[in-house]
């Protein structure tokens, strides 16, 4: 390299150096020991020589060479001085014989500072070489509150099993998210295949990503990253050419864009009214004679599931309504990523053009198809689902929650129930303290005891054998198949199982309405441009697709007062969750005479006071129920085991 052509690198420099004062910002490298003279280190390790991300290269250790590099690590020096003299042999040296010697480093909070190699750093920075080797010691801080020295100490957790440190993420849980995708779980550690194929995943991704102008973004690249695989996948990333990538990428832009922002959710609580009204262009023009096809997709079978039954049953009652104006189609046992593509393919090869997918398990595949196809009507089973690809829906099942509780609170003979929650998602938690704030109205020393079935054995605890319980809140779906009783509310006794009180999904009531608005022309295909904003539908008993069924064993005025608190709360006269109200770790949650909003119930990850158990984490649950709660469990259920107390 000539002096002449060292001069572009200095000018390299210079911009940089001029750019960072005119943004009124440090226009020279990080200098590690100044970092450290406000910062309390807990321990050091060191990590040998390891492959150092060029990006992530930030300073120095010492203020020695500081203002001989602008903040890219591009030269301050002119080309007469004996630094820019040095800098040029060490740049042909490495054109002939490459970098080689490690430099020596400290790495703090996932950042390099070089102690010794500056030059060398400068050099294969100016060359966009994308690693040097380096021997590097781990500064590791005091643990604190901040969200960077949390996201930090997730890092050190994800580095143990895998030894990667290219991968940053702004938010916290997103490595323990990674985890969950590499399947590593416990002390498992990473295979070398595996590291591998993440690393080529990982570089196919970003490739394309900076292509479209992804680094211009505030979001890091390992966001970026996990966006993208929780639609497309993870698996087939280096399969996929640079194209193929960029016009995926191009169609979720905004989901980058507006990261961690997510979308405004627009949630419709209640049936629309004017469903029945045809749209004036359907007056003018001539409708159809051609069925309008649909397709249900579910992630099990009418036989082995009791949700998917109840939807069955509502895709039944809308062939009943519409008749010849539809043509219905059902895919089941959608329980692997290839079924999952499979019966979306068949499902829109065979005509479809509104998909109803009735499982939350089904969100990302479907996410990843309204994407694919923005013309298709997709609708997934959901609760809490910020996603203004596809529209989502569920009900209020917390309103009939509180009644049936209220019925326990009546006929209970003593002052303890039962109570079996099935996952720590939205929405049961909800369900759970609805049903206590039911029974504590009318009895106010009864308490209910929160059981998990799907618990890990270590976990679990029996109250029923324990407390002697004989009024329990069971499942609450039964399948066609079964003949027991031991669903809804329902008591024991030396007789037997006697149901008392079960709540109903009438999917059908939900499926007919948003389907007659499609037909009629009342349904709003796109949202208005510009709208950071997801649709949810949110049912509750005043819609008819939540309700409960009372057995004839009730008392008759029992009966009566329940229907009388079903209508004030259909009328919007008497919310479950208003006045005082507090959980069962000793804090008042709610103090003030209004409801709480749809916001705070959705995404209650607390228990009310007359509530005896806890909130498992991800790690207490069964391996089979991992996967829902990854997508839908609330903030307690994704915590590391050990954060959650047993009450």
């Amino acid at each position: 390299m000539t002096a002449e052509e060292y001069d572009g690198v200095y000018k390299l420099g210079l911009k940089d150096f001029r750019k960072q004062i005119s943004k009124g910002e440090y226009p020279y490298l990080q200098v590690l020991d100044e970092i450290l003279s406000n910062t309390e280190i807990a321990s050091e390790e060191n990590l040998g020589v390891v492959e150092i991300p060029i990006e992530q290269i930030v300073g120095t250790k010492t203020a020695g060479r500081t203002n001989a590099f602008a903040s890219n690590f591009m030269p301050l020096l002119p080309a007469d001085s004996e630094f820019a003299f040095k800098w040029r042999n060490l740049y042909e040296a490495h054109l002939e014989e490459g970098i080689r010697d490690p430099v020596k480093a400290y790495e703090f909070m996932n950042r390099f500072y070089i102690e010794e190699g500056n030059k060398r750093v400068s050099v294969l920075k100016y060359c966009d070489a994308v690693t040097v080797p380096g021997v590097v010691t781990r500064l590791v801080p005091k643990q604190d509150d901040s969200d960077e020295c949390k996201i930090y100490y997730e890092f050190l957790e994800f580095y143990k099993k895998t030894q990667i440190n290219y991968l940053n993420f702004s938010q916290q849980g997103n490595f323990a998210k990674i985890l969950e995708i590499l399947g590593l779980t416990g002390d498992q550690m990473i295979s070398h295949d595996a590291k591998d194929l993440f690393h080529a995943n990982y570089v196919q991704f970003t490739k394309a990503f900076e292509k479209k102008g992804g680094d211009k973004l505030s979001l890091t690249r390992g966001d970026a990253f996990l966006l993208y695989i929780n639609i497309y996948g993870y698996d087939d990333i280096v399969n996929k050419s640079g194209d193929e990538l960029q016009a995926e990428i191009t169609k979720m832009w905004n989901d980058f864009a507006f990261y961690p922002k997510k979308p405004e959710v627009k949630l419709i609580m209640d049936a629309d009214k004017d469903s029945e009204k045809v749209n004036l262009v359907r007056m003018i023009l001539p409708l159809s004679t051609e069925p309008l096809k649909i397709a249900f997709i579910h992630s099990k079978s009418v036989e082995t599931s009791s949700w998917t039954y109840g939807h069955d049953l509502g895709s039944n009652h809308l062939k009943e309504v519409l008749g010849d104006k539809v043509k219905i189609t059902s895919y089941f046992d959608t329980d692997t990523p290839e079924k999952e593509e499979e019966h979306f393919e068949r499902a829109i090869a065979d005509g479809n053009t509104v998909i109803f997918t009735t499982s939350t398990k089904l969100l990302n595949v479907s996410t990843k198809y309204a994407l694919k196809y923005p013309k298709l009507r997709i609708l997934n089973c959901s609760l809490n689902t910020s996603n203004k690809h596809l529209r989502t829906y569920y009900g209020r099942l917390h309103e009939a929650k509180f009644l049936i509780g209220a019925i326990a609170g009546i006929m209970s003979p003593t002052n303890k129930i039962g109570y079996h929650a099935d996952y720590p998602l939205f929405g049961t938690i909800a369900n759970i303290n609805a049903f206590a704030l039911g029974a504590k109205m009318m009895n106010p020393d009864m308490k209910v005891y929160l059981e998990w079935p799907k618990l890990k054995k270590e976990f679990a605890k029996d109250h029923k054998e324990e407390m002697g319980l004989s009024f329990i809140s069971g499942r609450d779906f039964i399948r066609p198949d079964e003949d027991s009783a031991d669903f809804g509310l329902y008591s024991t006794d030396e007789n037997g199982i006697h149901s008392l009180a079960m709540p109903v999904w009438n999917w059908g009531i939900f499926y007919e309405q948003i389907v007659k608005s499609i037909l009629n022309g009342t349904w709003k295909q796109e949202l208005p441009k510009g709208k950071n904003e997801s649709v949810n539908y949110w049912w509750g008993l005043s819609s008819g697709m939540i309700d409960v069924i009372c057995s004839k064993r009730l008392p008759e005025y029992t009966m009566r007062l329940i229907e009388l608190l079903k209508k004030s709360i259909c009328r919007g006269e008497f919310p479950p969750f208003s006045g005082r109200i507090s959980t069962n770790e000793g804090m008042v949650y709610h103090d003030i005479p209004e409801e709480i909003t749809a916001e705070e119930i959705i995404t209650m990850d607390w228990l009310v006071d007359n509530v005896i158990g806890f909130i498992p984490t991800m790690d207490q649950m069964e391996e089979d129920a991992k996967p829902i709660i990854q997508v839908q469990g609330v903030a307690k259920a994704k915590e590391p085991e050990g954060e959650t107390g047993n009450a």
